[in-house]
C-alpha cells in the first residue's frame, strides 16, 4: 500500500450515506462495489458454500481495491448484510478515475458495519 492513507468518511453532504446494506447472497460480481476489510473494492469473484453443521451458508467474496489494485477476500454468512458502495466515477477497467496525476483532490466515503 502507498505511504499515503485515504481518509474515509461515513456521511455525504446532507447526512446521506455513501453505502447501503445488501444481503450477501444477492451480491454479484459484475459491477458491484463493496467494502472488504474497510477498503472499497470491485467484486471480481463470488462463491457460495452450502449450509454446514452450524446452519449458515457462506459467501466468499474476492475484490480488487479500487485505489491500489490490491486483492482482498472476505467470507460472510449469506443471510448477513454487506456494505455496498455508491460508486459513480469509475473507468472502463473498473477502477477509480483519479486526478492524482493532475493534482486534484479525491474524496471517497465508506461506512462499515459494526
Amino acid at each position: 500500500m502507498s505511504s499515503e492513507e485515504h481518509n474515509f468518511e461515513s456521511m455525504a453532504e446532507g447526512g446521506a450515506l455513501k453505502t447501503y446494506p445488501q444481503q450477501a447472497d444477492t451480491i454479484r460480481k459484475n459491477g458491484t462495489y463493496i467494502v472488504i476489510k474497510g477498503r472499497p473494492c470491485k467484486v471480481v469473484q463470488v462463491s457460495t458454500s452450502k449450509t454446514g453443521k452450524h446452519g449458515h451458508a457462506k459467501c466468499h467474496f474476492v475484490g480488487i481495491d479500487i485505489f491500489n489494485g490490491e486483492k482482498l477476500e472476505d467470507i460472510v454468512p449469506s443471510s448477513h448484510n454487506c456494505d455496498v458502495l455508491h460508486v459513480n466515477d469509475v473507468s472502463e477497467d473498473g477502477f477509480m478515475k483519479n486526478g492524482f496525476a493532475e493534482g486534484k483532490d479525491l474524496g471517497v466515503t465508506v461506512m462499515s458495519a459494526a
